[in-house]
């Protein structure tokens, strides 16, 4: 199985924006729902959004409202927009299957400036 390639971040001031992506290299992507995941240094990697294969969405409580995740099932990729950031989103961003079921990736860098 081969790792996902994150994506998308960068550095931005609170409230700002960014999209992040995904791709994930692996059959029957459409058929397994896609999570996004974060861990910020000295902390456990947690989820914060996960989408169905239906494109039911559910996000965790510190970012439901500000983020959105989406996928694209014929290019293998999943997104993740994030608006009304908080210096407390900075973290490295990374996407794997629900249940983390992939190699982790490089993820993607996000930081958030107050």
């Amino acid at each position: 199985q081969v790792q996902p390639v994150e994506s998308g971040g960068g550095l931005v001031q609170a409230g700002g924006s960014l999209r992040l992506s995904c791709t994930a290299s692996m059959n029957s992507f459409s058929n397994y729902a896609m999570g996004w995941y974060r861990q910020a240094p000295g902390k456990q990697r947690e989820l914060v959004a996960r989408i169905s294969p239906t494109d039911v969405a559910r996000y965790a409580d510190s970012v439901r409202g500000r983020f959105t995740i989406s996928r694209d099932n014929d290019k293998n990729q999943v997104y993740l927009r994030m608006d009304s950031l908080k210096p407390e989103d900075t973290s490295v961003y990374y996407c794997n299957r629900f249940g983390a079921t992939l190699p982790w990736g490089q993820g993607t860098q996000v930081t958030v400036s107050s």
